[in-house]
């Protein structure tokens, strides 16, 4: 079994910053890829940001260069700074960690979401 916990979304004004944390407990024995997906209303969700076991990131278009993705392998956990916010930022993120539960099997899990709001 493998919880996820997210922290630190909230409402900021444009141009503000947050920054969210998702920290994953249980039966892990590793952990290969760490992600933040979003999901503004009425839109399907979206990958905002990855990272890999090799710490190789990956940036939707629409973040880069405001947000950072970043992991902590000793506390299981994966960060999002997200500077430079904009009204479009608004949505519920998500993340989302792939746990390696045996040696040649892994699982996605989902966080329960936390939301963030960016005021004009």
């Amino acid at each position: 079994q493998v919880h996820l916990v997210e922290s630190g979304g909230g409402l900021v004004q444009a141009g503000g910053s947050l920054r969210l944390s998702c920290a994953a407990s249980g039966s892990i024995r590793s952990i290969n890829s760490m992600g933040w997906y979003r999901q503004a209303p009425g839109k399907q969700r979206e990958l905002v940001a990855q990272i890999t076991s090799g710490n190789t990131t990956y940036y939707a278009d629409s973040v880069k260069g405001r947000f950072t993705i970043s992991r902590d392998n000793a506390k299981n956990t994966v960060y999002l700074q997200m500077n430079s916010l904009k009204p479009e930022d608004t949505a519920v993120y998500y993340c989302n960690v792939d746990v390696v539960l045996m040696p040649v099997y892994s699982y996605e899990y989902w966080g329960q979401g936390t939301q963030v709001t960016v005021s004009s």
